[in-house]
């Protein structure tokens, strides 16, 4: 796993990566409905795939992190790519964006909330949207663990098929599921640490 170190940004870059970023993070939180998963995806998209600001194994370490800490994924994935692109800057500014759009549009429901619990139209509406909430996970799913097989690691391998298989077969609690994956890798950086002559990855 690579360290989350900022980018070295030009200076004069700065307010204007800042901006960019927030503006980002405020796109993204506004029109993604389905929890962190889903979110992981859109990030993905803008920060790997549009800027180039991060690359596909830090986007698999950052969601590994921000699955694996305490909290929601959605701000904890703000604060590791706000982090990495801008520094404590950036992360503050993340987060700002992450927030903001739930916090405005709940506290709008919470006055109205009589009428949309009863609301047989906004039922349908919730109902029509977890397909597409579905269909967003698949396509994250797809998407990072293409790049698990692309390693070609038999340890990687393993431990994504038998994190499958422990979740969906056996349902044992995914805090569990974690916890070993992350035992397994901190044994296997020892393993390669104590082997000269073996990069590490």
């Amino acid at each position: 796993m690579k360290p989350f170190i900022p980018s070295p940004h030009p200076p004069g870059n700065r307010r204007k990566i800042l901006i960019q970023l927030f503006l980002s993070t405020l796109y993204i939180s506004a029109f993604t409905f389905g929890g962190g998963f889903v979110i992981i995806t859109f990030i993905k998209r803008k920060f790997v795939d549009e800027l180039h600001w991060i690359d596909e194994q830090e986007m698999l370490d950052l969601t590994a992190l921000a699955q694996s800490s305490p909290g929601a994924i959605a701000v904890n994935a703000a604060i590791l790519v706000g982090w990495r692109v801008a520094g404590f800057a950036g992360m503050l500014v993340a987060v700002a964006g992450t927030i903001l759009p739930p916090m405005i549009i709940l506290s709008v429901i919470s006055f109205f909330y009589a009428a949309f619990a009863s609301n047989r139209y906004v039922a349908l509406v919730l109902k029509g949207m977890q397909a597409g909430v579905a269909a967003v996970i698949l396509d994250v799913v797809c998407s990072l663990g293409s790049k698990v097989l692309k390693e070609r690691s038999v340890l990687s391998l393993f431990v994504m098929a038998s994190a499958f298989v422990a979740t969906y077969i056996f349902n044992i609690n995914v805090i569990y599921i974690i916890l070993a994956a992350a035992a397994v890798g901190i044994c296997k950086q020892i393993v390669l640490h104590r082997k000269p002559g073996i990069p590490t990855r």
